[in-house]
């Protein structure tokens, strides 16, 4: 498949670059890497359509961006050339297939990411996986809403999790969830393509984690706070450290009881229990 890149710089660039995101994956884009100055975006060839971006406009940030035909590539061979091991301290390591098995570690995670967010580089994956230790998952139903590549899928599992359920609007995480899953003998987990919409009515997670981004999480608290269990424990992240008292405060509001938070460089995740 071909793709197009759109590199884009928003000014503010938070909480900019995240609203952006959020509105471009309605449009088809499969893929984001945040810098300091914006984002880059990716989209197959056969679903681009440029006058949409141009008709994206916004009251309290602006934007400018290039367009870029990207020629076709062997994305797995890209990746593995810069792909190194995850270690979250000597409880997690996530590496690819020709990485040898950590003997220093209690979980070990295999992963072929393609195109899919979600390697475990990214801090917020860090935060979420060490804080999961924090948590009872024999035997729980568990809900991963914004999987990407499975990762905390899979650790659920690991951790005694019987019932897990992945949710993520992109097709390319699907696919790729369900073959990571596969490889971690995890082939028991479902991975559904959808959004919070998706949810069911009713109690049924014990624990429920959710990595996407602030402006998502906000508006999904409460079909969160529907489909979880009473006594069951919300994990937040995708924001930074400067959005933890507004999510807080929103989450209280929507009936749950702030438990802690932790911090790794300017990113957080967020305890919660209803």
């Amino acid at each position: 498949m071909d793709y197009i890149q759109y590199s884009f710089t928003v000014t503010p660039a938070e909480p900019g670059s995240d609203i952006l995101i959020a509105l471009l994956a309605d449009l088809g884009f499969e893929s984001f890497t945040q810098n300091e100055s914006g984002l880059e975006a990716y989209i197959q060839e056969e679903f681009d359509n440029e006058s949409s971006v141009k008709e994206l406009s916004f009251e309290d940030f602006g934007f400018l961006y290039t367009r870029t035909e990207i020629p076709k590539t062997n994305w797995n061979e890209e990746w593995e050339k810069n792909f190194n091991p995850v270690y979250v301290d000597d409880l997690v390591c996530i590496r690819a297939h020709f990485h040898p098995a950590s003997k220093n570690v209690k979980h070990d995670i295999v992963i072929t990411p393609k195109m899919s967010f979600g390697t475990g580089h990214h801090d917020t994956t860090w935060l979420v996986s060490k804080t999961m230790f924090s948590l009872d998952f024999k035997n729980a139903a568990v809900l991963d809403m914004g999987c990407g590549t499975g990762i905390l899928a899979i650790l659920a599992k690991q951790l005694g999790a019987t019932k897990i359920l992945g949710i993520d609007i992109d097709d390319w995480s699907i696919e790729n969830s369900n073959e990571n899953a596969a490889i971690n003998n995890a082939s028991n987990i479902e991975f559904k393509k959808g959004d919070a919409s998706s949810l069911p009515t009713t109690q049924t997670f014990e624990i429920i984690l959710a990595n996407i981004n602030k402006n998502v999480l906000k508006k999904d608290l409460p079909a969160y706070f529907t489909c979880l269990k009473k006594d069951g424990y919300l994990l937040l992240s995708g924001f930074f450290t400067t959005d933890v008292d507004e999510l807080k405060q929103l989450a209280i509001t929507t009936g749950f009881e702030f438990i802690e938070s932790y911090q790794k460089n300017e990113w957080a995740v967020i305890k919660l229990k209803k």
